[in-house]
């Protein structure tokens, strides 16, 4: 029987893996901060892109990409903002925040790009 966090990790793995096969580049993975946490860091071309994976074993598509509510945006927005405090050289590039909603079914991945705006 698999752990929640050894499913996180797997569906984070997954993400990372479909998002490097789409030409993102990995700047950062589980990147900490006393705000929050960051799943993934990329580059999309100049784009610095701030992803948040979500896993739900049970419920519909909705479920995963619904639990990124307002706090949960405010909690990355102010991770991402010491990210690019403390990561200097990224600090002046165009950035984004992406959802990936990974779940059981036909369409186990749903890559939702520029979930929301800051």
């Amino acid at each position: 029987m698999k752990s929640t966090q050894d499913s996180g990790r797997a569906a984070e793995q997954l993400a990372r893996d479909h998002l490097l096969q789409h030409g993102l580049r990995l700047l950062a993975q589980n990147w900490t901060c006393r705000g929050g946490e960051l799943d993934l860091v990329m580059l999309d071309g100049d784009t610095v892109v701030f992803v948040e994976v979500r896993y739900r074993k049970h419920t519909a598509w909705g479920g995963a990409l619904e639990s990124v509510d307002a706090r949960k945006r405010q909690r990355l927005i102010l991770a991402a903002e010491l990210f690019l405090q403390r990561e200097s050289r990224w600090g002046k590039q165009p950035c984004r925040f992406d959802v990936i909603a990974i779940g059981s079914g036909d369409t186990p991945l749903n890559w939702l790009r520029n979930a929301f705006d800051t």
